[in-house]
């Protein structure tokens, strides 16, 4: 039977009676997307030109843990599916987290707008469109910004991480690794930027060379460089990101009173320049939730889904030990019920052993106007299953809203390629207003939880205070009158005096490196465990 042949839709499961006929090569494309479960419905297919409704292409509800990637050129649509994709999970109960680079994504709060072009599109793919605003919170990092503040501390942020954001090279990244291994063994809490500096000041002083000698591998010049780094970095106004009270990861997986999965929404707008750091930061949120979480192994549906805008910016100038970290984390944390979801241009931003991890694609069109346009279209089609379609002609020609589609099936295998007109959102698509948005920042019951930065005792204050301690001491030594000689008759003492403690002696000598030296099973002990990143375990 030829593609031109058509055959009744019965054989996907409707009636013969009321289901139109379909081609035969779109029928064994929409038969492989026909799951019993539950699934989230992106769209329709299209076949040879035409929108076939009755041909519904859709995402098994289990498989959104097995990761996705959602790509395409600029204007194309991406941000309009991670909508769609967000507003189903949430109505089923999934909580979502989403990065909002461009600054649109508050409209998943509020009704949407059923205009003439929602309504059309509503009706080409059968979709029952109904204005819906979902659960939302919003955060920004440090404050910086509308919504509720983001921090982490330097401690749990790791030297993985904060190497990548301070741009610092394979040698000086190792070396940051020491001084976060010295300061966790000498209980040195690294809150904030400062208790980093004051650590980093210590060991490259006079007084702390004997401390830096004993840190294998760590020259003085190596600290040199991370110390002006760390100043330079703080200097632009960093310094607000971290800190207390940290963040709890665990507030991403809260669902409203009514069910539905809570979105919570990161407004980057703020940090579009500063790449390196909200790209980064968002890798600390997915390791953290990956250190904390339990193994669920296979659900019904995710604990989480968690959208990674500008993904490109994650990997640029990334190191090999930070790759590799970030291909361990999205390999293991399936397990732990959270998906994946990197959103950006084309496939090739992403490294391939991370890609391979990536089960669900969504392929918005692609340019090619120039040479690497072209490569990167023919490297794009190479990463798909066999297709009925010519995929690098299509990639060129899709419009607006319509993209190409595989994922996984309830049993685990790729479904065939299938070229879909997507649905529209329910929510808004555009942003909220900004009196709307501070209202609802306020009003949430993690405002008074997270406004207002926390600044207790760690490195920076212990130093300092040990620092002029032993200033003070040895004042007091300068000024007391030299002791008396003893009578001739009597022998002088064999024992040379005592000279005063130095700042290292003041240091390690204090009560706080005798009390963890005692006890390796302290809080402090347990806590400063390592694992991804070299970031920080904590206790819930």
């Amino acid at each position: 039977m030829s593609d031109s042949e058509t055959v009744p839709a019965a054989t996907t499961g409707e009636s013969a009676e009321s289901a139109p006929a379909l081609p035969q090569g779109a029928l064994e494309i929409a038969a492989g997307y026909a799951f019993t479960g539950p699934a989230l419905d992106l769209g329709a297919l299209m076949w040879e030109g035409r929108c076939l409704p009755d041909a519904q292409i859709r995402i098994p509800l289990p498989m959104l843990n097995r990761h996705g990637l959602v790509a395409g050129a600029t204007g194309t649509g991406k941000t309009k599916t991670l909508q769609l994709v967000a507003e189903q999970l949430s109505a089923q109960g999934v909580p979502v987290f989403l990065a909002d680079v461009k600054g649109d994504l508050s409209g998943m709060s509020a009704p949407g707008a059923g205009d003439d072009k929602v309504r059309g599109r509503a009706g080409e793919v059968h979709q029952e469109w109904t204005a819906t605003g979902f659960p939302a919170e919003f955060y920004a990092l440090g404050g910086l910004g509308h919504g509720i503040p983001l921090r982490a501390t330097i401690t749990s942020f790791g030297p993985v991480l904060l190497s990548k954001v301070l741009q610092l090279n394979q040698t000086q990244e190792q070396s940051l690794g020491l001084i976060f291994h010295y300061a966790d063994t000498k209980g040195l809490e690294l809150l904030d930027l400062k208790d980093l500096r004051a650590v980093v000041a210590f060991l490259t002083s006079d007084e702390g060379k004997a401390e830096l000698k004993n840190i294998g591998g760590l020259s003085t010049a190596t600290a040199g460089v991370i110390l002006r780094s760390l100043t330079a970095f703080e200097a632009q106004g960093m310094a607000d990101f971290f800190g207390e009270p940290e963040f709890d990861t665990s507030e991403f997986l809260r669902t409203a009173a009514d069910g539905r999965g809570m979105v919570s929404v990161l407004e980057l707008p703020a940090v579009q320049d500063k790449p390196q750091l909200f790209s980064t930061f968002l890798m600390w949120l997915l390791a953290d939730l990956f250190h904390d979480l339990p193994e669920v192994g296979d659900a019904d549906k995710p604990k989480l889904v968690f959208f990674f805008d500008e993904a490109h910016l994650l990997f640029n100038d990334a190191s090999k030990a930070f790759l590799d970290s970030i291909t361990q984390t999205v390999r293991l944390i399936r397990s732990k019920g959270v998906g994946v979801f990197f959103v950006t241009q084309t496939p090739k931003d992403v490294p391939s052993d991370v890609l391979a991890q990536l089960g669900n694609r969504v392929q918005h069109a692609l340019r090619a106007f120039t040479p690497d346009d072209q490569k990167a279209l023919k490297a794009t089609v190479k990463t798909f299953p066999n297709s009925a379609y010519d995929l690098e002609e299509l990639l060129t020609g899709l419009g607006t809203g319509e993209a190409v589609v595989t994922v996984l099936s309830e049993k685990g295998a790729p479904t065939p390629v299938a070229v879909t007109r997507l649905r529209a959102p329910e929510s808004l698509m555009g942003p909220i207003e900004a009196t709307a948005l501070d209202a609802a920042v306020k009003s949430s019951s993690l405002h008074g939880r997270y406004a207002q930065a926390v600044d207790r005792e760690s490195a920076y204050e212990k130093l300092t205070a040990a620092q002029e301690k032993a200033a003070q001491e040895k004042a007091a030594t300068e000024k007391s009158p030299t002791p008396a000689k003893p009578p001739a008759s009597r022998p002088a003492a064999s024992k040379a005096p005592k000279e005063p403690p130095s700042m290292v002696e003041q240091v390690v000598g204090s009560g706080m490196f005798k009390s963890l030296a005692r006890s390796v099973g302290t809080q402090i002990g347990r806590e400063i465990t390592r694992s991804l990143f070299g970031t920080a375990r904590r206790r819930r």
